[in-house]
């Protein structure tokens, strides 16, 4: 990887409410071009005011917040400027979405950036899909779900085509599934090249969703740094008053009994905390059997269609199957394909294999290389040699049979 540019960054920023609350006190910070920021703090610790800050809603009372190294003037031409570059999602949805139809609320933005009707048009269409809400442009956006709600409030700042998403709790009040599906857009989204800039309190997620953390608490930043080791800093955790990812405080209550091994980076999911217990247990002699590993293909909605998966399926090469990214859920549900896995779905596929099963991943874009360069860097890494093959319109003939 070359070398790093900030994108956005904050110096010495001390803002205070017409109250007289001083919600940040003397904030510097500087994220990386390209990455996937979680500000991560109690309530009250400042994140949803900095995030503010990024988006030039609010002007610190000193310091100063520069853009590709550049300060925000807060003139006119500059504020329109830095929001067409930086899109901020609300946290309640309904702050943000107030006109009479999901395409009138999605087109504000483009509008407002001077677009003539067709680009318009053609942008609105592009970011409700998506979101996996076409055919939603007629709908009064209040009567959707909170989920849905949430993907218009999205859709409307994808339509502007900002280099950086901003988003505070993208995940608050969604049940589970619907919280990973917003997760795994943005996901999608950093593949793309998109910043992403989120605020949440919920230290699982930040844990294994990040690459820079930045541990903020009563409106100072205490740590930034990769997740890995801004959550092995106890100390620093408590005064914030927030708990270690459950991953971490297991293994280290294991390496504590002696059942692993401790290393210097502590595991970042269920997956690479099995890895861990495998390593020991091949370097204590008791290595169990494992079953020959299964594999895993991976369907490209680009080059394969609906037709080469149900053969795979009927064929019984492949006894699971996961979908990524907004496209291959709604292909999944229109085919009535029966998903085992929606979210999570490389890591489990991954877990699958290693028992000996074989999985289909339907995706597309992006996301095909990023599953193939996972699995196969699992492969390297454990010794494991799970076996990716990307899916085209002839399935394969003869595979493993589960």
């Amino acid at each position: 990887m070359g070398p790093t540019t900030d994108i956005l960054s904050a110096k010495d920023l001390v803002f205070s409410y017409s109250d007289g609350h001083q919600a940040l006190r003397g904030v510097t910070v500087a994220l990386d071009e390209g990455s996937k920021v979680a500000l991560v703090g109690p309530n009250g610790a400042g994140k949803s005011t900095l995030m503010l800050m990024f988006n030039a809603i609010l002007r610190p009372t000193t310091g100063s917040v520069l853009f590709r190294q550049k300060a925000i003037s807060y003139s006119q031409s500059s504020v329109h400027e830095i929001r067409k570059h930086v899109g901020m999602v609300l946290q309640n949805p309904d702050d943000q979405i107030f006109a009479p139809t999901v395409y009138q609320d999605v087109a504000f933005g483009p509008i407002n950036l001077g677009y003539p009707q067709e680009k318009v048009d053609r942008y609105v269409g592009y970011a409700l899909s998506y979101v996996g809400l076409s055919g939603y442009e007629k709908r009064p956006p209040h009567h959707l779900s909170g989920g849905e709600k949430k993907r218009v409030a999205l859709a409307g700042v994808l339509a502007m085509e900002p280099d950086v998403l901003v988003l505070d709790e993208p995940t608050s009040n969604l049940d589970p599934a619907s919280a990973e599906e917003i997760m795994e857009m943005l996901d999608e989204l950093n593949l793309y090249g998109k910043t992403v800039i989120i605020a949440t309190h919920d230290v699982e997620l930040a844990y294994r969703w990040a690459d820079q953390v930045v541990l903020m608490d009563s409106g100072m930043v205490l740590r930034q740094g990769p997740p890995e080791d801004v959550f092995s800093e106890t100390r620093i955790l408590r005064r914030a008053r927030m708990k270690l990812p459950v991953v971490v405080e297991l293994y280290r209550e294991m390496a504590a009994r002696g059942l692993i091994e401790r290393t210097d980076s502590p595991p970042k999911s269920v997956l690479a905390l099995l890895d861990m217990m495998d390593r020991q247990a091949r370097a204590d002699g008791r290595q169990r059997s494992l079953a020959r590993p299964g594999k895993i293909f991976v369907c490209d909605l680009e080059k394969a269609d609906a037709g080469s998966i149900r053969d795979l399926l009927s064929f019984g090469q492949a006894s699971y199957i996961g979908a990524m990214g907004t496209r291959a859920k709604l292909m999944a549900q229109d085919e009535q394909l029966d998903l085992d896995f929606s979210y999570g779905v490389i890591d489990k596929c991954i877990l699958k294999a290693i028992a000996g099963k074989t999985s289909l991943i339907i995706t597309s874009g992006g996301m095909v290389e990023r599953a193939i360069t996972r699995i196969r860097e699992y492969s390297a890494e454990s010794g494991v040699r799970i076996e990716a093959e990307e899916l085209n319109n002839r399935p394969p003939v003869g595979g493993v049979k589960d």
